[in-house]
């Protein structure tokens, strides 16, 4: 990695392109016009050259160009290349306010607007760009910014965007905490306390205050109301405004991760969002490149590079990983300032408890004696009305629901559950009768599928055990034992084997602690993991004995000292406990132990991911989806929804429109309660 060169007052530069040196335009001009010269052109010799100078430098050398040849060097540039590599070297050979300019052009130019290349550039750039910016904009197409902007938008997105054009958020670093308290007050009562919402003081406060105050803002907020002010936009705001405003605050928490998770979404996932990747790349390249890659090594734990390298072709690839600096250390590994990020991300995670919501609440009015009749009517005679069924069920609560199996009972002397599996069938019917269940029972239920006839559902296993709570896994004992007449622990214990096994036993036990951390034990335990990862500097104990200590740290350390233990671990190392805990072990073994730590770290995304991943690709795992569905409807789905769009960059309802169908398709998005 190119080592940070320093500017003035001790500030590191961390950009990853510099200045080139013995630098000599008139060269450069010279070796460029060959490369251009006759049949063909020479796209090694132009890639390698402009990638390897500053943009300070390209300005000179289309200067002596011009003086050289009469000739216009972006013009002559975009004649000889094509599509991306031509979109990327022209970027790179504008100044960023005219890089700027033209990427806004583009975007609210023709047909529709591409408001997501607005919010990024308006929410992330300085009060000093943004000046720089408006000018280019005047000075390349004689039209005014603000003007086109507002003919183009609408609304309160409008209003922001006006907002950030103007280029005045505060400097002062002196914050008042009094004008602090006031501010988490104004944007409680304008969103939380109030029936609508008062948008005004939102973009007031979010598009003027300076980053330093907004900060302490948003801990503060997080402190009085218990939720990240993130949870209050996406509940109070909605569109392009609220995906604005988020931006917004994500640059305020730290531009670089912003920009990090833009380029992570640029690449994953099928096809590739040139647009966006090249504007990043071009745009950062001398400011933070080197901030973003150290964020981008920690939250995806593979580096830019790799993922650039996995993810384009050609010579748009090489101008790419150019511009990219370098491959960050080994994978799992990180360098110094990666591992405080790191570090500081598990602190984050400690201080954010966020508020877990359901997407399925015991409806208003409930009336069991009416829904028994309604249906027992949607089932009697030929055919059924699975519309009601759905109806009903889905928007009751699981309490609820009992109740009306309990009045079923009574006035017809019918067993509602016998009846709904003699009237529906395939994904709807496990869906409808998986809600039917308490919830206990359901996962009981769960977990003998699992272990049932040849072969076992590992996956399933690790689900349900790595991720409920003492509470819910004792529920879950009495109901196992209750339903099949065996103990749960030796229906594992007869299914699995070897350190898999011990593993379950001891999650199945429902003996987690659950007070806070210790900080003096999470260093203990801390060490016991980077001995038993073999990463440790001086291995200590036997291996038996070690393996014991750290399933034991695993399975029963409550959440908050877990998190203590995974923060101490990086420090310690320098490494991620996930990352290596995949890198070191193998099978169920490893599978259990980084779902347990990902549940530890956001259960949220954990189930996230889990849905995600039964939908993508060929074929639907159905199991899956109906079983997290079902189990997560009145705990947290809400959260893993949003966690689902921020990390897939579309929401979980259009997922499941796309993967599924029919009356299953109608049911589940019933659960998934809403379009985000």
């Amino acid at each position: 990695m190119a080592k940070p060169q320093v500017l003035g007052k001790g500030v590191k530069y961390r950009g990853s392109i510099h200045d080139f040196p013995n630098f000599d335009p008139n060269q450069d001009a010279e070796a460029l016009y060959t490369a251009m010269k006759g049949f063909g052109s020479d796209k090694e010799a132009i890639l390698e050259l402009i990638t390897s100078r500053s943009n300070r430098q390209r300005q000179e050398i289309s200067q002596s160009y011009k003086s050289l040849y009469g000739k216009d060097l972006i013009a002559d540039l975009k004649y000889e290349l094509t599509g991306k590599f031509e979109r990327l070297i022209v970027g790179l050979m504008r100044p960023l306010a005219y890089c700027d300019a033209k990427e806004i052009k583009d975007a609210i130019s023709g047909i529709g607007t591409d408001e997501k290349c607005l919010i990024e550039i308006l929410a992330s750039r300085t009060n000093e760009q943004i000046h720089q910016l408006v000018a280019a904009y005047k000075d390349a197409y004689e039209r005014d910014l603000e003007a086109d902007i507002i003919g183009d938008t609408s609304g309160h997105f409008q209003k922001m965007l006006v907002v950030l054009l103007q280029g005045t958020r505060e400097q002062d670093d002196v914050v008042s905490e009094d004008l602090v308290q006031q501010d988490v007050q104004d944007l409680y009562e304008a969103g939380e306390l109030k029936w609508g919402t008062d948008e005004a003081q939102f973009i007031y406060i979010l598009g003027n205050r300076s980053k330093q105050h907004l900060r302490l803002v948003f801990d503060e907020y997080l402190r009085t109301t218990g939720k990240p002010i993130e949870a209050s936009i996406r509940g109070e705001l909605s569109g392009d405004f609220e995906k604005l405003m988020l931006a917004v605050v994500k640059c305020i928490r730290s531009t670089p991760e912003y920009f990090a998770e833009r380029l992570f979404k640029a690449m994953k996932g099928l096809g590739t969002r040139d647009n966006t990747l090249i504007r990043i790349m071009v745009s950062r390249s001398e400011l933070d490149m080197l901030d973003i890659r150290e964020i981008f090594r920690t939250k995806y734990e593979k580096s830019l590079y790799s993922m650039i390298k996995n993810d384009t072709s050609g010579e748009y690839k090489k101008a790419l990983l150019k511009l990219c600096g370098g491959d960050d250390d080994a994978a799992g590994q990180f360098f110094p300032e990666a591992a405080q990020v790191a570090y500081q991300m598990w602190e984050l995670s400690a201080v954010a408890r966020v508020e877990l919501k359901g997407t399925v609440r015991p409806v208003d009015n409930f009336n069991p004696d009416a829904d028994a009749k309604a249906l027992r009517k949607a089932m009697k005679g030929l055919g059924t009305d699975e519309d009601t069924i759905i109806d009903i069920i889905t928007h009751r609560s699981n309490a609820q629901r009992q109740q009306i199996r309990q009045t079923f009972k009574s006035h017809f002397g019918r067993d509602l559950m016998a009846d709904l599996k003699s009237e529906i069938s395939g994904d709807l019917a496990r869906l409808i009768l998986g809600l039917m269940m308490p919830p206990a029972h359901y996962d009981a239920k769960q977990l003998k599928k699992a272990m049932e006839g040849a072969g076992t559902d590992e996956k399933a296993l690790i689900e349900i055990l790595a991720t409920r709570t003492n509470a819910e896994i004792r529920a879950i004992c009495e109901a196992y034992k209750e339903d099949y007449h065996k103990s749960l622990e030796d229906a594992l214990s007869s299914d699995t084997s070897g350190h898999f096994r011990r593993i379950l036993i001891s999650l199945a036990t429902g003996n987690r602690e659950e007070g806070g951390e210790d900080r003096n034990q999470a260093r203990e335990d801390a060490q016991v993991a980077a001995e038993i990862l073999e990463i440790a500097d001086t291995p200590s104990g036997d291996k038996t004995s070690l393996e014991t200590r750290f399933m034991t740290i695993l399975c029963t350390r409550s959440y908050p000292h877990l998190r203590r233990v995974f923060q101490e671990f990086v420090k310690m190392t320098n490494y991620d406990v996930e990352h290596t805990i995949k890198k070191e072990m193998s099978g169920d073994v490893r599978d259990v132990f980084v779902a347990i730590v990902q549940s530890v770290k956001n259960k949220p995304l954990f189930f996230a991911d889990k849905l995600y991943k039964s939908m993508k690709g060929a074929g639907t795992d159905d199991k899956t989806l109906t079983r997290i569905m079902v189990s997560r409807s009145e705990i947290d789905l809400l959260n893993i929804r949003r966690e689902f769009i921020e990390k897939y960059d579309k929401s979980l309802h259009q997922a499941i429109e796309g993967d599924t169908s029919g009356d299953f398709l109608k049911a589940l998005l019933a659960i998934c309660g809403g379009e985000d």
